[in-house]
């Protein structure tokens, strides 16, 4: 996972909340860090990303294969 598909895999499952998440949220998962503070230094996003699901009760079908944008057809 890229850090722009966390951060879309975030706001899409979060919607407004999702800066608070991302900025305010410690995850003993990741270090007992933030996400943002996680992926600042270095831990990869997917990581961040299914402890935030983890700690926030998301539902498994919404975890995986997200933030990855749609592919446009010719």
């Amino acid at each position: 996972m890229r850090r722009s598909e966390f951060h879309r895999a975030v706001s899409d499952e979060f919607g407004a909340r999702a800066g608070a998440v991302v900025t305010d949220l410690v995850l003993s998962a990741v270090g007992g860090r933030t996400a943002a503070d996680a992926i600042a230094a270095g831990v990869d996003p997917r990581e961040v990303w299914l402890a935030l699901c983890d700690e926030l009760d998301v539902p498994a079908e919404r975890r995986y294969g997200v933030g990855r944008q749609q592919l446009r057809r010719r």
